[in-house]
């Protein structure tokens, strides 16, 4: 690698015209191998007359890399889950982004060799999913830099990925959650006996199954559905092998209903929503019916026209109550007595092929590349700092 010029060195040419895009992907999270398929999707419809691109995978052990330009490769095949270190074009080389203020140059680096500059970048991709890349802190070392990204900033980006305080904010905006409760690291580690206690005690108030999840994961991991006691002690030990933090929450009875926000120049909007029926192969809609076994979700959603029209205004509602920007994929329990009530937002949601979010926007009129190049030109037009 070092006696070659890194992908991405010529075009740092001052001749330059294009805006250039580094698509950064992967990441130290659980949800590694779905950050590299949804880059995969963003890289093969990203326009390459209108942007350069410069792909950065960042390896499960948190090494920043540079990674080939193949989506092709970045597809789940035969159930096998792909990885960037799959990708990377060397096994010790390293990718710096400046954090200095002003500064959008790359730097490559590789043992025993000079640093080479790949030149600057106007805007990041992060698809990164989960913690270290959705929950604020990706985000906090681009707003260092200056350099624009696409989606949301650092406090709603965190705000999206805890489950906990989430929920908080939307309860002071009005909107309506289900019931919940919160085991902290301390308090599971303090009185382990109390917790089942307590977990108990709050099925006896709502209703068994209780759904024993990460409060800061995405993609359904770490997710159980507990039907009674004997089980929250293998729930509790699943979840916690995601996040220290786990929310528990009581079952909502109603149909699954999602609605997917973009930000438009004119301001979000949101898209026809989608239903995700109850899936009989699957406890609940969980990573391998959504991933591997590729359940199908119903676009649009069969809903009368008021229903429809609702639950896209309190998509909206959402995305504005926690200051979200670029997109967000909101989740919803359409009650039997008509209500909705929230789930969660997902403030980088699943951008792969099969996933929801950019099946509503195609039946909404915005097709992938469309919807690619919204999102680009959003995070182009707006500034990084205080806003």
């Amino acid at each position: 690698m070092s006696s070659q010029s890194p992908p991405g060195g010529p075009s740092s040419s001052p001749q330059r015209l294009k805006p250039r895009v580094a698509v950064v992907f992967g990441g130290r999270s659980s949800e590694h191998a779905i950050s590299v398929v949804t880059a995969g999707a963003v890289l093969n419809a990203i326009d390459r007359e209108r942007y350069e691109v410069l792909p950065i995978g960042i390896t499960a052990d948190g090494r920043w890399a540079l990674t080939a330009d193949a989506p092709e490769r970045m597809a789940i095949t035969d159930r096998r889950l792909p990885a960037v270190d799959d990708l990377a074009e060397s096994d010790s080389g390293g990718v710096l982004l400046p954090v200095t203020a002003g500064s959008r140059e790359v730097v490559y680096t590789e043992p025993g060799a000079v640093p080479k500059v790949l030149g600057d970048v106007d805007v990041v991709f992060p698809v990164l999913h989960g913690p270290y890349g959705e929950d604020g802190t990706l985000q906090g070392l681009l707003e260092l830099s200056g350099i624009p990204y696409v989606g949301s900033g650092v406090l709603s980006s965190a705000i999206g990925m805890d489950k906990e305080y989430m929920k908080r904010v939307f309860t002071s905006f009005g909107l309506s959650v289900g019931p919940y409760t919160v085991v902290r690291p301390r308090e599971e580690e303090r009185d382990p006996a109390g917790v089942r206690a307590r977990l108990t005690e709050f099925a006896n108030r709502h209703g068994w199954p209780l759904f024993v999840k990460p409060s800061r994961a995405g993609s359904s991991m770490g997710i159980s559905r507990v039907n009674g006691p004997e089980d929250l002690d293998e729930a509790i030990a699943e979840a916690r092998r995601h996040d220290p933090k786990i929310i528990v929450e009581a079952m909502v009875r109603g149909r699954e209903i999602e609605c997917g926000v973009l930000e438009f120049e004119e301001g979000p909007r949101a898209s026809v929503p989608a239903e995700i029926p109850p899936t009989t192969s699957h406890d609940f809609y969980d990573f391998e019916a959504k991933y591997i076994d590729s359940a199908e979700g119903i676009v649009p959603a069969p809903l009368s026209a008021e229903e429809s029209e609702r639950v896209r205004g309190l998509a909206v509602r959402a995305f504005e109550a926690a200051s979200c920007e670029g997109l967000v994929r909101a989740d919803f329990f359409l009650t039997e007595d008509g209500r909705f009530v929230i789930n969660e937002i997902n403030t980088m949601p699943g951008f792969t092929p099969i996933s929801m979010y950019p099946r509503m926007w195609q039946e909404s009129g915005v097709g992938y590349p469309e919807l690619v190049d919204t999102l680009i030109r959003a995070a182009l037009r707006r500034p990084t700092g205080l806003r």
